[in-house]
């Protein structure tokens, strides 16, 4: 039998399956939840549902969106010439609340990780490859992570763009070797994305 009541302990248990949530956090996030007044409780399982069945991902970039294309996509002001390759939505949100890039993005929901079994063919690579043929655009931006996958992943996506009419550029990495875009202060993202280099 446990410390709390069945209810509780399920509650933590759930929560304690979020990323980076241990069992204090949990038990910690649980007992709030019963200090709020029920509406609130109400609103914030609503939320969690509402996230599951209305966000997709973007027909495009393959961001989320709750349209068939995501507000950048469909944003008539943003340089549709222009792409950024990540590896996925959190490396998105951190260059756009930087506030520095006013082109388009490509998601691909991944890199490629050879020993998780994770190859070309299990991203949206191929996806980038029709965008570029079929839209004209002038220039790719790889803002793939300093680490092993990423380095990886850019020098596939470099093999196979080479022969392609694009511009390739790579944003610079004051980002530290097996750091996270998604993780980095504004000031080295700006960094990043305004220094921009050829491969």
């Amino acid at each position: 039998m446990g410390v709390y009541p069945d209810a509780l302990e399920n509650c933590i248990q759930k929560l304690a399956t979020f990323p980076g949530i241990g069992a204090k956090s949990a038990t910690r996030m649980a007992l709030h939840l019963l200090r709020q007044p029920e509406d609130v409780v109400r609103e914030m399982a609503k939320a969690m549902v509402e996230v599951k069945t209305m966000v997709r991902l973007c027909s495009r970039c393959f961001n989320f969106a709750e349209a068939d294309l995501c507000s950048i996509c469909s944003n008539s002001k943003r340089d549709r010439d222009v792409v950024c390759v990540v590896e996925n939505v959190g490396d998105l949100m951190a260059l756009e609340s930087a506030s520095i890039f006013y082109g388009v993005y490509h998601v691909l929901q991944g890199s490629i990780t050879p020993l998780a079994g994770i190859g070309p063919d299990d991203l949206r690579i191929k996806e980038l490859f029709s965008r570029i043929r079929d839209n004209n655009i002038k220039e790719i931006v790889l803002a793939l992570n300093p680490s092993a996958e990423g380095e990886t992943t850019a020098s596939y996506l470099l093999s196979r763009l080479e022969p392609m009419d694009v511009e390739i550029t790579m944003i610079s990495y004051g980002i530290p070797m097996g750091g996270d875009i998604k993780y980095m202060d504004m000031q080295t993202l700006k960094k990043a994305m305004m220094t921009r280099r050829k491969p």
